[in-house]
């Protein structure tokens, strides 16, 4: 066969396959039409036949709250609130008690509280339920209402009902109401030890984690033998941050990556020369209230080896949301990737497990109360390749280490039993006399209190 008939066959070849391409494009749109005029005919009905006259704006914003709820629980319209919900979250303060809250089958649902807050003082935990405010059942309110109603003047008086899972009899907790300040990173000295509580991942977390790091070495005069980063019930935020707070303890290689749709769409960053902490011991504090951007960091320092991560197993959300503006006020908050550690392995469900799994003893509930993460939402996204948990928990069963109780510990001067066997085990780097200043330390700190 000569090159002009290779080339004639090739074209007609071409040519035969337009029409198929035609039709199958033809048949989509065909498709969506259908679809299309099954949702205006179901919109025309309740607009004319339902109880109570309806706006449509009322139904086109709870048509995209259902089509965006279909999706994932991430997936969300931004409205006005909303927007200034998220506002506060990165840059703002406001004035009310300090709560990440969720809806759950039309029940308020207590995410994490944020430390050192009324709501945290007061006793108010994870996994919680608010059933009433100020003695009114708020059971079916939006999640708007909820927080406008926890939300007030600083000084004024609210009363919680909460109930929580594994306890038979309803917890009443009254409060009032602060300036909430976003303050993301806190840091003390502890012993030979610094210690650095990031609450959250707002705009300035990575510049404030580096000028923790900063501050411990001037308190003691020279570097710490090492440093606890505490990520417990930190659920997340700005991925440029957390990428920042890794880089602050890497000085190369790969901190995350996002992959899209397609699997040519992967973007990766990476960590900038230069350790902040000098190579110093690190290690991590996570729990199942650690998501996302937390996971983030947890993740990229585990994966280099550049920390111990110590607690519980982490909440597993390991999606990306994107915040596409819609108008000055209003934005769509979609799942547009995934992330993925250093290593190339997903928290998606799983989680990040950590190195040495520490139970917080001190807490007298943590046997009993149920542990809530990505993976008990509905519509999660599925991640294929499944975690292997067994092991550690098997191992962490029996283990002598972990038999103290809330009561034993306390007289101890043991408040926080994770914490103290963080701080404990970056000072036994440094020998027997560490041990026993960062041992003193603590129980001077309690005494204070």
């Amino acid at each position: 066969m000569n090159r002009k008939l290779l080339q004639a066959t090739a074209i007609a070849g071409a040519l035969a396959l337009v029409p198929i391409a035609t039709a199958a494009m033809a048949a989509a749109d065909s498709d969506t039409y259908k679809e299309m005029d099954k949702f205006l005919d179901v919109y025309n009905r309740v607009k004319a036949d339902y109880v109570d006259k309806v706006t449509d704006a009322q139904l086109v914003k709870g048509a995209i709250d259902g089509m965006l709820a279909a999706l994932d629980p991430h997936s969300s319209y931004v409205d006005a609130l909303d927007y200034d919900n998220l506002r506060i979250m990165t840059e703002g303060n406001y004035g009310g008690l300090g709560l990440t809250v969720s809806m759950e089958d039309g029940a308020i649902k207590v995410v994490a509280p944020q430390e050192d807050t009324p709501a945290q003082r007061a006793g108010v935990k994870s996994g919680d339920y608010i059933t009433h405010i100020d003695g009114k059942l708020i059971y079916g309110d939006t999640l708007d209402e909820a927080i406008t109603q926890m939300r007030g003047k600083p000084g004024t008086k609210i009363s919680l009902t909460l109930v929580r899972p594994g306890r038979d009899k309803p917890i009443d907790v009254t409060m009032m109401r602060e300036v909430i300040v976003q303050k993301p990173v806190k840091w003390e000295v502890k012993g030979d030890v610094g210690y650095i509580n990031i609450n959250t991942f707002s705009e300035n977390t990575g510049a404030d984690t580096r000028a923790a790091i900063m501050a411990i070495d001037k308190s003691l005069g020279h570097r710490p033998l090492g440093y606890v980063v505490d990520l417990r019930e930190n659920g997340g935020g700005l991925l440029t941050q957390a990428i920042a707070v890794s880089d602050a303890f890497l000085d190369h290689g790969e901190i995350v990556s996002q992959r899209g749709r397609e699997k040519s769409d992967i973007e990766r960053y990476y960590a900038k020369p230069g350790d902040d902490a000098h190579g110093l011991p690190v290690v991590v504090l996570t729990d199942s209230g650690t998501a996302s951007a937390s996971e983030i960091v947890a993740g990229a320092l585990q994966d280099h080896h550049r920390a111990l991560i110590m607690g519980e197993r982490s909440f597993g959300k390991g999606s990306v949301q994107t915040l596409l503006q819609l108008g000055p006020t209003t934005a769509l908050r979609l799942t547009t990737a995934r992330y993925y550690t250093p290593s190339g392995r997903s928290v998606q469900e799983g989680g990040i497990e950590p190195d040495i799994a520490v139970p917080q003893l001190t807490d007298p509930d943590y046997k009993t109360r149920p542990v809530f993460r990505e993976a008990d939402l509905r519509r999660h996204l599925i991640n294929e390749i499944k975690p292997d948990n067994a092991v550690l928990e098997e191992d962490t069963k029996d283990d002598p280490r972990f038999t103290g109780t809330p009561d034993s510990l306390k007289k101890q001067g043991i408040e926080d039993f994770q914490l103290w066997y963080a701080l404990k085990t970056v000072a036994r780097l440094g020998g027997p006399a560490q041990v026993a200043a960062v041992t003193a330390s603590m129980k001077k700190d309690v005494a204070a209190k």
